[in-house]
C-alpha cells in the first residue's frame, strides 16, 4: 500500500492535513484533516437574547465576519418576523458584495495564484508580478473602507442590527471612495484576463452544485436555492435536507444532500447563475477559453475573478439606486417565540443560520451550516479522483487551495 500523507496545507485559512492510501491502483482513502479544535458556537448562543447571536457569530471568522453577521440578523428577523425595507437590504447587499470582494481579492491571488504559476513562495510570486499584487491590494483596499464606511469597521460589523442599522454611512466618504470606481473596476477586469489564461490542469468530475437563485438578480442575499438539476427549493425548507454527518475521527462535520456530497462557492454560483452576471463579467467569461458549467473544480478560482468584477460593477448600481432616507434606525423590535432560518452567500458558499427563540426573545437552539462544511466531502470525492491520475503533492494541494477552505468557519 502507498501511503501519502500531506502534514499541512500552507495557503489557506487555518491548519489542515490530507492523507491518501492507495492500494493495487485503487484509492482506498482521501481524506482531508483538520487540526483545529472544536470552538462550540452554537453552544454559546444557548439562553442569550436573539441580539448578541450577530455579533458572537461574526467572530467565527476574520475573514468574513460581515456575511456571518448579516445572515445570523436574517434568520432572527424571520424568527420574529420582521419584514426589513428594500433600501435596508440593499445595503446590506452591498456590506455582502464588499465582503464577496474581499475575501476572492486575497484568495485568487495570494492564496492560489502561485499553484498556477509554479511559484511556492509569495515573495517571490510578488517580486514577479508587482504590478498585479499592487491592483490585488488596491481592490481589497476597497472592499474594505467600503465596509468599514457602512458597517462602522471592516472586522466585525458594529451597525447592522435586526429590523434595520444602528448608524448610517457617511455618505461623503461613500462619495470619496467611489472616486476611484473606474481604476477598481479596470483593476479587476486585468487580472480577470490574466487568470483567464492560466493552465488549471486537465481535471474533471460531474458533482451537484448548489448556490441561492433569483430571477430577478445575481444572488447573494436572497432567493431560493438551486442545484445542479435547476430544482429550485425555499431557502427556508432546503435546510432539511442537508444532512450533517460527524465523523468518529473528525473535528468537522461534513454535509450531503439527499446522500451525496455537492459543490458550493463561486463556481457553483457560476454554473447556475451566469445568466445574472453584469454585462462586463459576462463579456469577460465570453473572451476567456473557460466555459460554465465547468466541471473543473480548480475553475473556481477563476470564477472568484469574475464574480469580483460583477460586485464592483453591483455595488455601483446599488448605492445609486438607494435611498438612505428610507432605512429604520434603531428599530423597535417586538419579541414572541419563533423559529428562522437566514441564507446569503460568503465568498466561499451559501452560509445557513437558524435559530429557535422563546417568547422572551433567548436563543433555545442554534445551527450555523458553513460553506467549507458543505464543500469538504465534495473536495474528498475530486481528490480520489486525482489521486487516480497522479500522486503529486503540489497538485494535490493545488486542488484543496482551489476549493479555498477556511476551517475557522468549519470549526465553529
Amino acid at each position: 500500500m502507498k501511503k501519502i500523507k500531506i502534514d499541512h496545507i500552507a495557503r489557506i485559512e487555518g491548519h489542515m492535513g490530507f492523507i491518501g492510501h492507495i492500494m493495487a491502483n485503487n484509492i482506498t482513502k482521501a481524506r482531508l484533516e483538520v487540526l483545529e479544535g472544536a470552538r462550540l458556537i452554537e453552544g454559546l448562543l444557548l439562553d442569550r437574547n436573539y441580539d448578541e447571536a450577530p455579533i458572537i457569530t461574526s467572530r467565527i471568522c476574520g475573514l468574513c465576519p460581515t456575511i456571518h453577521n448579516i445572515t445570523s440578523i436574517k434568520a432572527m428577523e424571520a424568527a420574529l418576523n420582521i419584514k426589513p425595507d428594500e433600501n435596508t437590504k440593499t445595503l446590506r447587499k452591498i456590506l455582502l458584495l464588499a465582503q464577496i470582494i474581499q475575501g476572492h481579492a486575497l484568495h485568487f491571488f495570494f492564496l492560489s495564484a502561485g499553484d498556477f504559476l509554479g511559484i511556492k513562495n509569495d515573495l517571490e510570486l510578488i517580486k514577479r508580478y508587482p504590478d498585479l499584487s499592487k491592483k490585488t491590494i488596491l481592490i481589497r483596499d476597497f472592499a474594505n473602507r467600503l465596509i468599514e464606511i457602512i458597517a462602522g469597521r471592516a472586522i466585525h460589523p458594529l451597525t447592522p442590527c435586526v429590523g434595520g442599522f444602528r448608524k448610517l454611512p457617511d455618505q461623503k466618504n461613500l462619495n470619496k471612495l467611489m472616486q476611484n470606481y473606474n481604476d477598481i473596476l479596470l483593476s479587476s477586469s486585468e487580472l480577470t484576463r490574466f487568470f483567464a489564461q492560466l493552465d488549471y490542469t486537465n481535471f474533471s468530475r460531474e458533482t451537484e452544485y448548489i448556490a441561492l437563485s433569483n430571477p430577478d438578480e445575481y444572488a447573494i442575499y436572497n432567493g431560493d436555492i438551486k442545484t445542479s438539476a435547476r430544482k429550485l427549493i425555499p431557502e427556508s425548507e432546503f435546510i432539511k435536507d442537508v444532512r450533517e454527518i460527524q465523523k468518529p475521527y473528525a473535528v468537522v462535520k461534513r454535509s450531503e444532500y439527499h446522500g451525496e456530497p455537492f459543490m458550493v462557492g463561486a463556481l457553483a454560483r457560476i454554473n447556475l447563475n451566469q445568466n445574472k452576471l453584469n454585462n462586463l463579467s459576462k463579456r469577460l467569461i465570453a473572451e476567456s477559453p473557460i466555459r460554465f458549467p465547468s466541471f473543473n473544480s480548480m475553475h473556481n478560482v477563476f470564477a472568484q475573478t469574475i464574480e469580483t468584477v460583477h460586485a464592483i460593477e453591483e455595488i455601483k448600481i446599488l448605492l445609486e439606486k438607494i435611498n438612505f432616507k428610507k432605512i429604520i434606525l434603531n428599530p423597535k423590535i417586538k419579541l414572541h417565540a419563533g423559529k428562522g432560518v437566514g441564507v446569503a452567500e460568503a465568498p466561499r458558499g451559501t452560509l445557513y443560520h437558524s435559530y429557535e427563540l422563546d417568547n422572551k426573545g433567548k436563543i433555545l437552539n442554534a445551527d450555523v451550516i458553513t460553506p467549507t462544511a458543505q464543500f469538504l466531502a465534495n473536495l474528498e470525492e475530486d481528490l480520489k479522483v486525482l489521486l487516480g491520475k497522479t500522486h503529486d503533492k503540489a497538485k494535490i494541494k493545488t486542488l484543496i487551495r482551489a476549493y479555498d477552505p477556511c476551517i475557522s468557519c468549519a470549526t465553529h
